[in-house]
């Protein structure tokens, strides 16, 4: 659609897009038409990681079918780019699951509960996000308790208030959507609990987590291997070097507020089920006072798992990709996110923040796990309007029942996809063809 078309000519291109693709045809995996191993696809993402960090990777995939779906985008990525799409393009949050959801503080203190992660962020197929959310829906039911029945209805109701929110943002003022966020949503339990984690976290929690007084009593990181170990030295120096770029690229005020803080320490903390293998370094820093520590996480970034099925989609920096499209999605982000380049590797460098509250599996037993679908069906909504065309995408939808039935069909057909490619994951490990740490 060429810039300052209508939203009427927006909606009629989004309708039109269904001769290309019928929102019916969403329902179909083809399995058969699979061209691709598995495993092979999986191990496509090991370049540029560290080697002797894959073990703990996969030992962490191996825990259950959800864990391996958690770590295995890549596999699910290349499902979805030999399926036909339909052609809408938004920002994805790119790795959109159900423990990818969680709360954290807003740099105005306020607790918001929003997507978090988005190592793998990219403009491709709007239905790709929907997918891999509706299908871990479907996982996180079986590992949280739900039969089918009640996975399936998770994820329809998950669908169904994805194309209910796309359709009310379509007719809402573009800037009142993009403000769109929700705060203390007391009446999701699985949320209420990831809200209240939040409240209570502070600063020194992550001083007490990450570090242990020195013998001077400063603090510096715990030696915790393989999971937490400290920086020193030449690469300590490197590691901090790096972030004059990191500076450059801050707005004005933001940097002002980073070069009123110095360093005292760096680690390097393994983190996540996805990201594990890639480097991932943290800083501390001091303002004021030793009561008053910052946290800086500096993550290398590989290109997209997503990025071989989308060649327009080109990134001359991966950490650079990753913060615009969380600018992109989300409607407040970071105060000090940002990027820089170490040697040959990119990264992201966000604050690591101690307001962070996670979604609990257990607690999404009864009616947690529909309620939660639900609230991951808005936030899909409005971060696609964001970054996207909510008259087109709605357009495209129509009344919605047909592409509600779709991705629920899909997602169910996904999971058991999945269960499929975990025992084969599990019998490599077996077999020593796949090394995983206890």
């Amino acid at each position: 659609m060429k810039p300052g078309a209508s939203a009427a000519e927006r909606t009629a291109y989004g309708k039109s897009r269904r001769e290309s693709v019928s929102r019916a045809a969403h329902a179909n995996l083809q399995p058969k038409e699979r061209g691709f191993d598995p495993l092979v696809a999986l191990r496509s993402s090991e370049e540029g990681r560290v080697p002797a960090l894959l073990p703990v990777k996969y030992g962490r995939m191996k825990a259950s079918p959800f864990a391996f779906f958690r770590g295995a985008a890549a596999v699910m990525a290349a499902d979805l780019g030999r399926l036909p799409n339909s052609g809408l393009l938004a920002q994805l949050c790119g790795d959109a699951h159900v423990q990818n959801l969680g709360s954290f503080a807003t740099p105005d203190g306020k607790l918001v509960f929003d997507l978090n992660d988005f190592d793998e962020s990219i403009r491709g197929p709007f239905e790709w996000d929907l997918k891999r959310m509706a299908a871990s829906i479907v996982l996180a039911g079986g590992e949280s308790g739900h039969d089918r029945a009640g996975a399936k209805s998770a994820a329809e109701a998950f669908a169904g208030r994805y194309c209910r929110a796309i359709g009310e943002f379509s007719r809402q003022p573009i800037l009142e959507v993009a403000r769109h966020s929700i705060h203390r949503e007391k009446r999701v339990r699985p949320i209420h609990a990831a809200l209240r984690q939040s409240q209570r976290g502070n600063p020194r929690d992550l001083i007490e987590k990450l570090t242990e007084p020195n013998l001077r009593g400063r603090p510096h990181f715990r030696d915790a291997k393989p999971v937490l170990w400290r920086i020193r030295g030449a690469k300590a120096r490197l590691i901090l070097d790096s972030l004059a770029e990191y500076r450059e690229n801050l707005a004005p005020e933001r940097r002002h507020l980073f070069d009123l803080f110095h360093p005292v320490d760096v680690g390097f903390k393994v983190v996540g089920t996805g990201s594990v293998g890639l480097r991932d370094y943290v800083a501390l820093f001091e303002g004021n006072s030793p009561g008053d520590p910052m946290f800086l996480q500096i993550k290398q970034e590989a290109p997209s798992v997503y990025a071989r099925y989308l060649p327009e989609e080109t990134h001359p920096h991966q950490g650079r990709r990753t913060a615009e499209g969380q600018r992109a999605i989300q409607p407040i982000s970071d105060l000090l996110l940002g990027w820089t380049t170490i040697g040959q590797e990119q990264y992201l460098v966000r604050q690591l923040n101690d307001h962070k509250g996670s979604i609990d599996l257990q607690r999404l037993r009864g009616d947690g796990l529909e309620s939660l679908a639900l609230v991951a069906g808005e936030l899909l909504a409005r971060g696609h309007a964001r970054s996207g065309d909510a008259c087109a995408i709605s357009g495209y939808i129509g009344a919605g029942a047909k592409f509600v039935k779709a991705l629920r069909d899909f997602a169910c057909e996904y999971a058991d996809q999945t269960v499929a490619d975990y025992a084969v994951f599990v019998a490599a490990i077996k077999s020593a063809k796949i090394k995983a740490a206890a």
